[in-house]
């Protein structure tokens, strides 16, 4: 490129004020207000053109320039191959793979071939011709793009006729566009997560990165720095042992990616099935796969090959594998454990061990399970219950009293007594039998029987025998008799061990009357 006419004046100044009137280096350069070093270098090349002051008759600009500034002769095309710039575009996107490690290949095929700051000069030049979303660095397997695309797809409900809009998920790879797309009922976080789910089962294998927006779903608190994931998105990444790394809010080149193919859906996918009229969410997926299959075939324009194809040389084998069974949709929820041990999930009450009275904890809750966690840890797991009200305990979960009172029922009690004797085991049946539910006799049921340590088994059964004659089926009765010593003397004979006792007075009948 020749140079300006004002540039050709300043060289002009320098020979006259060097040669023309003998000023030092130094002095022309402050006269001409130049760098010392371009004064030199120009009286350098006037010395080697052979040039004095006053220049000959007749130079002008373009002859001074080319005999000052002599261009080396560039080498034939054929002395500087050329390398593939889409194959090397393409090897780029493979993990570890540099422009200076393809460049030595080139050279050890081309010893001719550009040298290093003049192929990578190239590429770049090659490169601005691309598209955007082909011109960013993405390597295989790495990132996965996801967004929602603005446009929604009407399903018609066949009894009704109302049209309701369901949105469409997208999912890009980065080094090949392979692209994944999925009509939704909502953009929740179960259809969310279903929609991750059923993406890397159709990719076969799990990237190294999420790349989201910052919906609701994936992100719930947006921050530039630290940003806040859902912890179900979160633990569906630890599940695939990948990570997440959301889009920063306001920075719509962080996903470009996804946008370009967001915008490529919308064109190729959408626009072409805009006449259709879909009645259910499966008969709108078919239609929109049967075009994402066209999608991913079709040839790219400025570059070999087809987003399936690059797929499966790139992206497909730097994959990680998928785990042996999907993630499972969990969601957590922060509880505060009660006064009873228990915490509440959906009006349903679960146990958890009593020391964590009063403390926070989180809960996992899937459609089969709720577990509660403790900083981290796993406290208590049990089957999900649906009947509101309905508490779920554990008995390890209890104090040592509430296990040992939880323990007791009535026929263990019974069995208890008639260790004693078959009077003790009378009166504990009486006892249980006299109550509307027999828990509200267990406590009297158990002072009774141990009497037996402080009065000895022997008279613990005969004061039962007497209670039980007299019909006194309660703890104090029983108490009072061996209190005053009454289990030591003999029974009534009108009232026989085991016959309930009748009032004495003149107008009872009794049974001869009616015999």
């Amino acid at each position: 490129m020749p140079r300006p006419r004002s540039a050709m004046r300043q060289i002009r100044t320098v020979l006259r004020l060097a040669f023309g009137e003998g000023l030092s280096r130094r002095r022309v350069a402050a006269a001409a207000g130049l760098p010392y070093t371009t004064v030199a270098d120009c009286l350098a090349r006037a010395a080697a053109a052979g040039l004095t002051w006053p220049l000959p008759e007749g130079l002008d600009d373009g002859t001074l320039e080319a005999r000052l500034y002599r261009r080396t002769a560039v080498p034939p095309a054929a002395q500087r191959p050329q390398p593939d710039w889409a194959v090397v575009h393409q090897e780029l996107r493979r993990k570890g793979v540099t422009l200076q490690l393809l460049w030595l290949e080139h050279k050890a095929r081309e010893p001719q071939g550009y040298q290093y700051t003049q192929f990578v000069a190239h590429y770049r030049r090659w490169a601005v011709h691309l598209d955007v979303v082909l011109r960013q660095d993405h390597r295989a397997g790495e990132k996965l793009f996801l967004d929602f695309a603005g446009v929604m797809v009407p399903i018609t409900d066949p009894g009704t006729g109302v049209v309701t809009p369901a949105p469409l998920f997208v999912a890009v790879l980065g080094a090949s566009n392979f692209t994944y797309a999925e009509v939704l009922p909502a953009q929740t976080l179960p259809h969310w997560i279903a929609a991750h789910v059923r993406t890397f089962a159709f990719l076969g294998g799990v990237p190294a990165i999420l790349v989201p927006d910052n919906l609701r779903a994936a992100v719930t608190e947006a921050h530039r720095y630290e940003p806040v994931l859902n912890p179900t998105y979160q633990e569906l990444a630890t599940y695939y042992r990948c990570a997440i790394v959301p889009a920063r809010p306001r920075k719509p080149r962080d996903k470009a990616k996804v946008e370009q193919g967001v915008l490529v859906v919308e064109r190729w996918i959408l626009a072409s099935l805009r006449h259709c009229t879909f009645f259910s969410l499966p008969e709108a997926n078919a239609a929109v796969w049967d075009r994402l299959a066209w999608l991913n075939a079709r040839p790219f324009q400025k570059l070999p090959g087809s987003r399936r194809a690059l797929f499966e040389s790139l992206d497909r084998p730097a994959l990680r594998p998928l785990p042996a069974t999907p993630y499972e949709f969990a969601l957590w929820k922060t509880v505060t454990v009660s006064l009873d041990y228990h915490v509440e999930v959906d009006r349903v009450y679960y146990s958890v061990p009593y020391q964590l009275i009063h403390t926070r904890c989180e809960a996992r809750v899937t459609t089969t399970t709720v577990e509660i966690c403790h900083r981290g840890r796993r406290v208590a797991s049990h089957l999900r219950g649906f009947q509101r009200g309905r508490h779920h305990t554990q008995p390890e979960h209890m104090p040592a009293s509430h296990r040992r009172h939880l323990e007791w029922t009535p026929g263990r009690l019974q069995r208890w007594a008639a260790t004693t004797g078959p009077q003790t085991a009378a009166l504990v049946a009486g006892v249980l039998a006299e109550r509307p539910h027999p828990e509200q006799g267990f406590r009297a049921c158990l002072g009774i029987l141990r009497l037996g340590r402080r009065y000895g088994a022997a008279r613990l059964e005969a004061a039962c025998a007497r209670a039980v004659v007299l019909g006194a089926f309660r703890y104090r009765s029983v108490e009072s008799i061996l209190g005053h010593g009454l289990d030591q003397q003999p029974l009534p004979e009108a009232f026989p061990v085991g016959s309930p006792p009748g009032p004495a007075h003149a107008n009872v009948r009794g049974p001869g009357y009616y015999q």
